[in-house]
C-alpha cells in the first residue's frame, strides 16, 4: 500500500482548531518571521513619504538638489523591494499553511464520513455531506488563513503604526485613534446577522447540490414518465432559494467594508485641524511639513489596515458557522488503535463464523416486522457459501447484516467474538462487500482496482476475465472508465468492482449477485479463480442464477423470512421450490429466476 500521511502523530486532536495550528508550527515560523520583516518595514513607507516630501520643499526653496532627492528615491526603492520580498515569503507560507489544513481536515472529515453508514448519510443528503466535505472545510481553512495572514499584516502593522503616530504626537495620536475600534464594535455587532446568513447559505447550498444530484440520476426517468417539467421547476424554484441566500450571505461581508473605512478615517480631520497647527507652530508639537505629510500618511495606512480587521471578523464569523457544522465528523482515529493495526495485533483473518438464531428486521418499521429470523449455521475458512431465494425474500439484506449498519437480532461470532461488538476498524478488517451498485470512480482501470495498492492489476484482471477486454482499450489498464463507469459495460463495470474487491481481499467477503451481467461460461471461470483464491476467506455468493451453487459448500435457501441450509444436493431433496429453480435453469427454460 502507499503510505498514508499519519494525522494523529503526537497529541494531535481533529475537533480542536489549535491542534491544527500546532501540526503546522515550521509553516507558522517561516510565516512570523517574514511578517515581521514585511510589516515593520512598513513603517517605512511613511517616513520616506515624509522625507521626500520635506526634500521637495527644500529643493524649491534652493536648500537642496536633484541628488539629494534621488539617493532618498533609491533608498526607497530599495526598502521596498526587501519589504515585497519578505511580503511574498509570508504569503507563499500562508498559502501553505492554509492548503495543509485544508487537506488535513478533508482527510479526517473523509475518514469520518467512511466510517458512517449509507443510510446516515442518506438521511443528513447527499448534497448537504458534500457542502461539509468541501465548501465548509474550505470556508474553514480560509478563515484560518485569514486570520493568520491578518495577524501580521494588520495587528502587527496597526502596533507600528501606533507607535510611530505617538512618538510623532501622543495627544493628537490619541484623538485620532478613537474612531478605528468603532469600526471594530460594528463588525462585532454585525456577527449574528453575518452567522444567520451564513448558515442559511450552507442549507440551501446543501439543498441544491441534492437536487442537482437527484436530477442528473434520474433524468431518464423523468423524461420517460412525463414528470420532467414537474422537476425543472422543482430544481429552479430551489436554484432561486440558494441564489437569495447567497445574496443576503454575501451582501453583509462586501457592504459593511466601505463604512468600517469611512468610520476609521474620520480621525483625518482632526489631524489636518490639529496638525495644521503643529506646522504653523501654536499646536502641542513643532512640525515641519514632512513630520505632517509622514504622520498623515501613517494615519491613512493605519485606517485601512483597521478597516481589514473589521472585515476579518466577518470572515471568521463565516468560518465559525462552517465549523460547528463540521465538528461532529472531526473525529480521527485513535492513536493506539493505529498502532495496534501497525503491529498486526488487529484481526485480520478468520478460523470460524458461527450465526446463531440470526435475526433482523429495519428500524421504525411497524410491527418491528422482521425480514428473517432464525438462521442458524457455521462456516470455515476456504468455504463458499451461496444464498438464493425468491424475489424480495431478503437475500441482499442478509449480506448487509454483515457490516453492522444496523442492529440485528441472534449472534454472529467471529472465532468467538460478537461482530457488533468488535471495534468499527476491525469489523472494517473483517468484512469485505461487493453490493449491486458497483460505485466506480471517474478514474482509471488500474486506480479503481488498486486504490492504492501496489498489486499486479494485469492478475487481477484475468482472476475476472477481464485482462482481454482492457488490453483492447485505447489505454489499457490507464483508461478512464467516466464517473460512475460509464464508459463501461454492465458485465464489465462488474467485474472491475469485483476485481477491486478481491485485491482488497477480506476474511469474510459478501458477493451480492456478481455474476449477474456475465455469460454462463464467463461466470463459471470468474468462479474457478474465485474458489482457487478462497484458501484464508469465507466467501458468501448471493445470487439468483445457480449454475455454480452444487460447486459450493453450503447453500442458504431463503424464503418467506425462513432459512434452509445444507449442501446442494441436501436442499435439492427437501426444499421443492430450489429444486425447481435450480432444474429450470439447468434446462435453460428460466435463464433468469
Amino acid at each position: 500500500m502507499k503510505k498514508k500521511e499519519n494525522f494523529n502523530a503526537g497529541n494531535f486532536k481533529a475537533d480542536r482548531i489549535g491542534s491544527y495550528f500546532k501540526a503546522e508550527w515550521g509553516v507558522l515560523a517561516a510565516v512570523t518571521i517574514s511578517g515581521l520583516i514585511y510589516n515593520l518595514g512598513l513603517l517605512a513607507g511613511p517616513w520616506f513619504e515624509g522625507l521626500m516630501t520635506g526634500c521637495l520643499v527644500d529643493i524649491l526653496g534652493g536648500r537642496k538638489g536633484f541628488y539629494d532627492m534621488l539617493t532618498l528615491v533609491l533608498a526607497y526603492v530599495i526598502a521596498t523591494g526587501i519589504v515585497q520580498a519578505s511580503r511574498y515569503i509570508k504569503r507563499f507560507y500562508v498559502r501553505r499553511f492554509a492548503n495543509n489544513v485544508n487537506r488535513r481536515m478533508k482527510q479526517v472529515l473523509y475518514g469520518s464520513l467512511v466510517r458512517k453508514s449509507r443510510q446516515e448519510i442518506n438521511e443528513e443528503g447527499v448534497g448537504n455531506v458534500m457542502t461539509k466535505a468541501i465548501l465548509d472545510v474550505d470556508d474553514c481553512a480560509e478563515g484560518m488563513r485569514k486570520f493568520t495572514t491578518e495577524v501580521f499584516d494588520t495587528g502587527v502593522a496597526l502596533l507600528a503604526y501606533m507607535g510611530m503616530l505617538l512618538w510623532y504626537d501622543w495627544r493628537l495620536a490619541i484623538i485620532s485613534l478613537l474612531f478605528p475600534p468603532v469600526s471594530y464594535v460594528a463588525a462585532e455587532k454585525m456577527k449574528v446577522v453575518v452567522q444567520r446568513t451564513g448558515v442559511a447559505y450552507k442549507k440551501q447550498s446543501g439543498v441544491l447540490s441534492d437536487a442537482t444530484l437527484d436530477r442528473a440520476s434520474n433524468a431518464i426517468t423523468y423524461r420517460v414518465f412525463g414528470c420532467e417539467e414537474e422537476r425543472r421547476e422543482d430544481y429552479e424554484n430551489k436554484l432561486s432559494a440558494y441564489e437569495k441566500a447567497a445574496v443576503k450571505a454575501n451582501i453583509w461581508n462586501t457592504m459593511m467594508t466601505p463604512l468600517y473605512r469611512v468610520i476609521s478615517m474620520v480621525g483625518v480631520i482632526f489631524i489636518i485641524y490639529f496638525g495644521g497647527k503643529n506646522v504653523l507652530g501654536d499646536g502641542w508639537k513643532l512640525w515641519d511639513i514632512a513630520a505632517f505629510t509622514t504622520f498623515l500618511s501613517c494615519f491613512t495606512k493605519l485606517s485601512v489596515k483597521s478597516s481589514k480587521a473589521a472585515k476579518l471578523f466577518n470572515a471568521v464569523h463565516k468560518a465559525q458557522v462552517s465549523w460547528k457544522r463540521i465538528k461532529p465528523l472531526m473525529k480521527s482515529e485513535s492513536t493506539e488503535a493505529d498502532r495496534e493495526a501497525d503491529n498486526g495485533t488487529r484481526i485480520n483473518r478468520v478460523g470460524e463464523l458461527e450465526v446463531d438464531n440470526l435475526g433482523f428486521g429495519y428500524p421504525n418499521v411497524p410491527d418491528n416486522e422482521k425480514i428473517f429470523e432464525g438462521i442458524s449455521f457455521k462456516a470455515e475458512k476456504g468455504q463458499i457459501i451461496g444464498v438464493t431465494g425468491p424475489v424480495a425474500c431478503g437475500k441482499s439484506t442478509l449480506g448487509k447484516t454483515f457490516l453492522c449498519e444496523y442492529p440485528y437480532d441472534g449472534s454472529i461470532r467471529v472465532d468467538g467474538r460478537e461482530l457488533a461488538q468488535l471495534d468499527a476498524k476491525d469489523r472494517a478488517g473483517l468484512v469485505g462487500y461487493l453490493g449491486h451498485d458497483t460505485e466506480l470512480f471517474a478514474d482509471t482501470i488500474r486506480n479503481n482496482i488498486l486504490l492504492g495498492d501496489n498489486s499486479d492489476v494485469d492478475v487481477l484482471l484475468r482472476e475476472v476475465c477481464f485482462d482481454g477486454e482492457v488490453a483492447d482499450m485505447e489505454n489499457g489498464a490507464d483508461t478512464m472508465v467516466g464517473t460512475g463507469g460509464v464508459r463501461l459495460s454492465g458485465g464489465q463495470a462488474q467485474r472491475l468492482a469485483l476485481a477491486r474487491t478481491i485485491c482488497h481481499k477480506k476474511p469474510i467477503m459478501v458477493l451480492d449477485d456478481p455474476f449477474s451481467a456475465l455469460d454462463k461460461n464467463t461466470e463459471k471461470q470468474v468462479y474457478d479463480n474465485l474458489r482457487s483464491r478462497s484458501g484464508e476467506t469465507i466467501v458468501f455468493l448471493i445470487s439468483h442464477r445457480l449454475y455454480m451453487f452444487p460447486n459450493m459448500d453450503k447453500v442458504i435457501w431463503l424464503e418467506k423470512g425462513r432459512a434452509e441450509i445444507g449442501t446442494h444436493a441436501e436442499l435439492m431433496s427437501r426444499v421443492p421450490e430450489y429444486a425447481r429453480l435450480y432444474n429450470d435453469q439447468k434446462g435453460g427454460s428460466a435463464d433468469e429466476a
